[in-house]
């Protein structure tokens, strides 16, 4: 009988090894598939923002003179604007949210009693019950699995907070040793393949960036739409809906679900009608949002064509819910830059 070769026995045992490292990596990379998570996202935001960065970084820091701002100053400046863009916000949205919600929750018993109303008058509720009485008999679970339930979002919230600060420091650091890190990843490949990988990473830097470009135009598209639909409508406070319709959008899934929330909660303040035209323009544009405003403006600024935007959002929500639909297309414009490279390398 054949006896093996000592080639083809080192070859058996690579093969063997290889195939052990690969599931050891694999399975170390599901352990820590949250820090990866983190690490991606973060690598994404520093992607996206450093052509602003690098803009803010050309300017000088006197009229006269050739002095220019350092790049943490910069990211410092970048880091300002933005938190100052989201404290407005937050004065413009909060105060009168809070007033409307007082108003609301002032209404609700009288609009309790006009849904009973309607429900005897068409048989469908025998009992016409109080606000109190229908408070006290509203089902409740035990003791305990509510304690639980209360600090199991507490730890949720938590999570997310401190994750988000990650990110934000994590960004930080990533702009800051941008240029090192690129110089790291280029010698990874051979002298004579660097231009085209450099070329390739500025192709990843323009679509990325492009697509943080293309989350803000779709939210001033939604938030304007919003505040038309919702004046037209006769709905109070509407410029502050609309300014929470174009924030949500930037959350795709169930941002516009839940933008939507305040909107109906102000218009039933109004009317029964109010709240069913409300729900009727939020379902048509988010119809419309999902199936045409998202895949034309991606499309457009990003460079992937709609078909595989609406793929892409169908396969990061199920894979990774919120997190994944919001990852999905520039993941995918990275996707089509290494394919395009790969496939150009081969045939050339």
């Amino acid at each position: 009988m054949p006896t093996d070769t000592p080639r083809q026995k080192f070859l058996i045992r690579y093969a063997i090894w290889m195939t052990v490292l690969a599931i050891v990596l694999v399975w170390s990379a599901y352990l820590v598939r949250d820090v990866l998570l983190i690490i991606y996202v973060s690598g994404l935001l520093a992607i996206g923002f450093s052509p602003i960065v690098r803009l803010i970084e050309r300017q000088k820091v006197l009229p006269i003179g050739t002095r220019r701002f350092p790049r943490w100053v910069a990211i410092l400046v970048l880091y300002i604007v933005i938190l100052g863009t989201i404290t407005g916000i937050g004065f413009l949205i909060v105060p009168p949210l809070v007033h409307q919600g007082q108003q609301l929750w002032n209404a609700l018993p009288s609009m309790f009693d006009r849904a009973q109303e309607f429900l005897i008058a068409k048989g469908i509720l025998k009992e016409h019950l109080t606000w109190q009485q229908a408070v006290v008999r509203a089902p409740v679970s035990g003791g305990g699995e509510a304690v639980g339930t209360v600090v199991g979002a507490v730890i949720g919230v938590a999570g997310g907070v401190i994750g988000l600060v990650t990110i934000v420091i994590l960004t930080f650091y990533f702009l800051i040793e941008a240029d090192a890190l690129r110089g790291g990843m280029l010698r990874l490949f051979a002298p004579r393949e660097r231009a085209r990988v450099a070329a390739a990473s500025r192709e990843v830097t323009i679509k990325v960036s492009a697509w943080l470009g293309g989350q803000l135009l779709l939210g001033g598209i939604i938030g304007l739409t919003s505040a038309v639909g919702l004046w037209l409508l006769g709905i109070p406070f509407f410029y502050v809906l609309a300014l929470i319709s174009g924030i949500g959008e930037l959350i795709p899934v169930i941002g516009p679900i839940l933008s939507a929330i305040p909107a109906i909660a102000v218009a039933a303040t109004v009317s029964l009608n109010k709240v069913l035209l409300v729900i009727v323009f939020f379902v048509l544009q988010q119809q419309f949002e999902n199936h045409v405003l998202v895949p034309k403006v991606m499309s457009r600024q990003v460079g992937v064509s709609a078909v595989t935007v609406i793929v892409a959002l169908l396969i990061g929500a199920k894979l990774l819910g919120i997190v994944g639909a919001i990852l999905a297309v520039p993941t995918a414009a990275i996707l089509q830059v290494v394919f395009l490279e790969l496939t150009t390398s081969r045939e050339s």
